[in-house]
């Protein structure tokens, strides 16, 4: 290997803003300390734990199973009408 390279005639890769972009999430305490948990048993940081975990649901289109509660007329009501 050399001691030094010289990349003045190098080229940014155009396409590498695409690869990753900032957000912030809110994550509840109890996913961000098992993320950590993992992170220190595999040495990887949690963060890209996260985003590799979000990949394999996205390529796999894994959907959640929600129940969400509607209100009309002062009534709970779950996803089934009841």
């Amino acid at each position: 290997m050399r001691k030094e390279y010289d990349f003045t005639d190098s080229v940014r890769n155009p396409y590498a803003k695409h690869f990753r972009k900032q957000v912030t999430l809110r994550l509840g305490t109890d996913v961000i300390e098992y993320f950590k948990a993992l992170a220190r048993e595999t040495g990887m940081p949690y963060q890209n734990l996260i985003n590799l975990y979000l990949r394999e649901c996205a390529h796999s289109g894994k959907k959640l199973a929600l129940k969400w509660a509607s209100y009309s007329s002062g009534q709970v009501q779950n996803s089934s009408g009841t």
